[in-house]
């Protein structure tokens, strides 16, 4: 026994042994030592209380703390969960209630909080957007990019009414900015449909602009966006943009570059086709008919009657697509919740941030990156936005958007350092590595040509950590790195 604790600190036993001063330990010790204690499990041999065999720690909190740290944060524990760690600690020391002790050292260690996943269904049950009342009132908007250029087109911009599903795909040429893409939808879907109430969109830097927030303000618009690191909030969009994709891709076949000609055939097939949502094609929601049909004219009195029973099907139609959307919402968001967990966290708590660690986008991989954190923080929360989202209070230079979704957080347990930094990300969410020097260039064969690599070590890593570079792509996105 004694080797074993030596062994694991060499200071331990003293501490241990002094702790034996406590009134109560003592008089255990004097009645074993007397031999007026019979049938116990304790011990006492060779001035060493035990416990089957295992060293009694006395009632000092910092000491059972110290151990418990040292078998838990150390080498020689390597930041073991609780059953480990009560594994490791029970067949060297004793003492009461010591599981919860170890419970508690275990879950408010900032460490494992910092590096370890979060071992629970995501946070945050979901939050169906509202049914709209009325079509084209309530639109999403979003963006298909790194198209293969043609006719000067590269970029398409999705336009969804929630209600009806109906869409519009609209031709971009990048670079483009928020003015061009306010006119495009002025010449091309206000001339249909007017002007919304409301417009949901993600966190793109185009929605974001103090251009289409003025401009959608002077017009009465609500704006609504995702928050940070949860796109989820504009899914539907998301979800016309896998259709198109799909559909263009089976289209264009091996000509892709000339998806400019289907725009028009996959807007009308889109629209046109059945959504299980709704029980309803978006065109005939629009157009109160189907999309083979016409409306048949009829001479003299009766074409009021045919234009009143048209009208009033197209408000029984309306109706009973609201009725689905709102029954197909209820069996999205049950079966989702099944899989989620209901967390709340209140004004003044401390949280953690889970963001994208940097990926390196050309020949090789940062070889830490799996090594890289996966929360970072703790912030304090400055107040709840909406039903599943906060708003933290980050450094003063710290350039993200404060408000996160619950599924990004994470409780702090414990006392909160003293200070916590955000790392610096880039327009993908994603931390930004900062190239420190180039180290070496070679030139390697690419197809039927030859491409340069450049070796690059970066910055808060040695050379060991240093990777291969494709030349156009590292310039691409460090134009000011000199590479003389």
């Amino acid at each position: 026994m004694n080797t074993l604790v030596t062994q694991v600190r060499g200071d331990i036993l003293e501490k241990v042994c002094k702790s034996w001063e406590d009134a109560e330990v003592a008089q255990l010790i004097a009645q074993l030592q007397s031999g007026t204690l019979q049938a116990t499990k304790f011990n006492w041999e060779n001035g060493k209380l035990t416990r089957k065999g295992r060293l009694v720690v006395g009632p000092d909190p910092e000491l059972r703390k110290e151990i418990l740290t040292f078998m838990h944060a150390s080498s020689f524990g390597e930041h073991s969960g609780v059953h480990a760690t009560y594994k490791r600690v029970t067949p060297l020391f004793y003492w009461k209630k010591m599981k919860k002790d170890i419970r508690n050292l275990v879950r408010n260690c900032h460490t494992c909080q910092k590096n370890k996943p979060l071992l629970r269904p995501p946070a945050g049950l979901l939050q169906p957007l509202p049914v709209p009342d009325a079509i084209w009132t309530d639109i999403s908007l979003d963006f298909v990019e790194g198209l293969p250029k043609f006719q000067g087109k590269d970029t398409i911009l999705v336009v969804v009414d929630r209600l009806s599903k109906y869409a519009h795909f609209l031709l971009l040429t990048h670079p483009f900015d928020a003015t061009t893409v306010a006119r495009l939808y002025f010449e091309q879907v206000f001339k249909l449909h007017g002007s919304p109430k409301t417009i949901v969109s993600d966190r793109d830097k185009i929605f974001l602009s103090k251009f289409w927030q003025e401009f959608f303000k002077l017009q009465h618009v609500d704006l609504h966006m995702s928050t940070a690191y949860h796109p989820q909030t504009d899914g539907q969009t998301e979800v016309v943009n896998k259709c198109l994709e799909t559909y263009l891709k089976c289209m264009t076949g091996e000509r892709p570059k000339e998806w400019v000609g289907w725009i028009p055939l996959a807007e009308w097939w889109y629209n046109s086709n059945f959504h299980s949502s709704s029980g309803i094609t978006p065109y005939e929601v629009v157009y109160g008919q189907a999309p083979q049909l016409h409306i048949p004219y009829v001479m003299g009195d009766s074409r009021v009657a045919a234009v009143d029973r048209s009208l009033a099907a197209r408000e029984e139609c309306i109706k009973m697509l609201k009725f689905h959307l709102k029954r197909a919402q209820d069996r999205i968001k049950t079966q989702s919740d099944k899989h989620r967990s209901d967390v709340e966290f209140e004004e003044g708590d401390w949280v953690y941030v889970k963001l994208q660690p940097y990926r390196q986008q050309s020949v090789a991989r940062r070889s830490n990156q799996k090594l890289a954190p996966k929360y970072f923080g703790p912030f304090s929360v400055e107040k709840r936005v909406g039903k599943v989202a906060y708003k933290l209070i980050l450094p003063v230079e710290s350039r993200i958007h404060p408000v996160f979704h619950v599924s990004q957080l994470r409780k702090h347990h414990g006392t909160p350092p003293v200070t916590a930094t955000v790392p610096e990300i880039d327009d993908n969410l994603m931390m930004k590595a900062e190239p420190l020097k180039l180290l070496e260039r070679k030139m390697v064969k690419k197809g039927a040509g030859y491409g340069v690599h450049l070796l690059i070590q970066w910055a808060n890593g040695d050379e060991a950590d240093a990777t291969w570079e494709e030349y156009d792509d590292f310039t691409k996105r460090y134009p000011n790195f000199s590479l003389g």
